[in-house]
């Protein structure tokens, strides 16, 4: 089996790369030669390209797809890809689209899949991928006994990054499978990010807010120190169930995953649901003015006091 990594990389609704991608080619320069997939997006062929080859791709393929069909044609282009390159693993962002394209791939040609992985590394005896698992509480590893490793990877949970590669597209021949898929009949891009403040999946700096701010007016400070950052606003699930904030930016199990490289918890005690989204962040600062709170177990820096007293000198401070 050749060390070829077989990357599928996304495009945003208004065609540009996928946030995902940086984290994507960075953990699959880790393991042999990173080459990207496109599907579906013909008209941005040459730019998407390009943006892949600087981050990394050592060759783009590109396969027009059906520009109404969700799911079939990007399974019809990995499977297509899988034989010619017989890849040694095939990595996607842990997204919607994503998910569901490679467990139908795995499926099709019967490979193993790792779901959520946080980084990838390689043994003696091939590619391993490294999981966040019970609520943060244990990092487990997984790989397969034979053939491709198939696996999706957190957006945002692997900091090492390629070196920049030549521009190579080729283009892919692919047969249609006919497989039914749903119909894409309209796209409608809802909670934009601000153009000052990042999408909160991906971001390398959050600041959440919890049940502790007391009101939404006053998780106005939560955002105020988000943007003086330069950082996403996530929540903790008791901010968005008191309607603080909308559940888009509930951080958790059921909410959004996030590994950022910082990681500010303001008057979140830090519930096992919580934790379980943010807990591989890098670096994790907790204020609150209760002592005890479970946010202060995982904290590399914690401070016991009033976010309302504490914030506002933080503030001040970073602004001087």
């Amino acid at each position: 089996m050749s060390q070829n990594i077989l990357v599928l990389l996304e495009a945003t609704a208004d065609g540009q790369l996928a946030k995902s991608a940086d984290g994507l080619l960075g953990a699959a320069s880790k393991l042999g030669s990173p080459i990207a997939l496109f599907v579906g997006q013909e008209e941005n062929t040459e730019s998407l390209a390009s943006a892949a080859a600087a981050l990394g791709a050592v060759k783009v393929l590109v396969s027009d797809g059906v520009a109404d069909s969700y799911v079939a044609p990007i399974v019809d282009a990995l499977a297509a890809s899988f034989d010619k390159l017989q890849p040694e693993a095939v990595l996607a962002a842990h997204s919607d689209l994503s998910k569901e394209a490679i467990a139908r791939f795995a499926a099709r040609v019967g490979c193993a899949v790792s779901i959520d992985a946080v980084d990838l590394s390689r043994d003696e005896e091939g590619i391993v991928a490294h999981h966040s698992a019970y609520g943060g509480a244990y990092t487990v590893t997984s790989t397969a006994t034979f053939g491709t490793l198939a696996v999706t990877v957190r957006q945002g949970a692997v900091e090492h990054r390629a070196a920049g590669a030549p521009l190579d597209i080729e283009k892919l021949e692919v047969a249609s499978s006919n497989t039914k898929s749903a119909k894409i009949t309209s796209v409608e891009i809802a909670d934009a990010p601000t153009e000052s403040r990042p999408e909160l999946r991906g971001a390398t700096r959050v600041v959440s807010g919890g049940r502790g701010l007391g009101s939404a007016e006053k998780f106005t400070l939560v955002e105020e120190l988000a943007d003086t950052l330069g950082a996403a606003v996530g929540a903790s699930r008791a901010a968005v169930d008191a309607g603080f904030v909308p559940q888009s930016l509930q951080v958790g199990q059921t909410g959004v995953q996030v590994a950022p490289q910082l990681y500010i918890a303001l008057g979140i005690s830090g519930a096992i649901q919580h934790k379980a989204g943010m807990q591989t962040s890098k670096t994790i600062i907790a204020i609150n003015k209760d002592e005890t709170a479970p946010i202060f177990d995982i904290a590399d820096f914690g401070v016991v006091g009033d976010v309302f007293v504490v914030v506002p000198q933080l503030i001040a401070a970073l602004k001087d």
